[in-house]
């Protein structure tokens, strides 16, 4: 990745929604010339797709929630997306190393719906245990990796 497209990625981790325009304006392009660049990095997976950010507390999600997740044997990637993807308050799911298996977070309306979806995850055939961590304060939220994605 050159320069110029990580001049184009860390304008859209600041904002989705600029125009190839505005990107161009910022990076020296025209708008045509950012579009290819961006087509390009679709195709090469380097850009896997476009996201809405959201304030959890205006949609109702008063409750964040880490869940590790200790398994049976072991479980691929593939078979957690399996069996965690039909649970909606779930957000994010790493397979991660120590001594837990896998690490998902959860947004939820209240208590109860955490309790109803840890519940729902150890339900799985292959979730011998699982720990839970409650989120208190979010100190820091960014993109990942935009520092890198800029440049800097």
């Amino acid at each position: 990745m050159d320069a110029v497209n990580r001049k184009i990625v860390g304008h859209l981790l600041r904002d989705g929604r600029a125009t190839y325009a505005d990107i161009g304006a910022d990076v020296g392009l025209s708008a045509p010339a950012v579009k290819r660049r961006v087509d390009v990095m679709l195709a090469r997976g380097e850009i896997t797709g476009f996201t809405v950010r959201v304030a959890p507390e205006e949609l109702g999600w008063g409750v964040e929630a880490y869940v590790e997740l200790f398994c049976r044997g072991n479980v691929s990637p593939g078979t957690l997306r399996r069996d965690l993807a039909t649970i909606p308050e779930i957000v994010r799911v790493d397979t991660v190393t120590g001594e837990a298996d896998a690490m998902v977070q959860i947004m939820a309306g209240n208590m109860a719906d955490v309790e109803r979806t840890v519940e729902a995850i150890r339900a799985s055939a292959r979730v011998d245990k699982t720990r839970t961590s409650l989120v208190m304060t979010r100190v820091i939220d960014r993109p990942a990796r935009s520092s890198s994605a800029e440049g800097a």
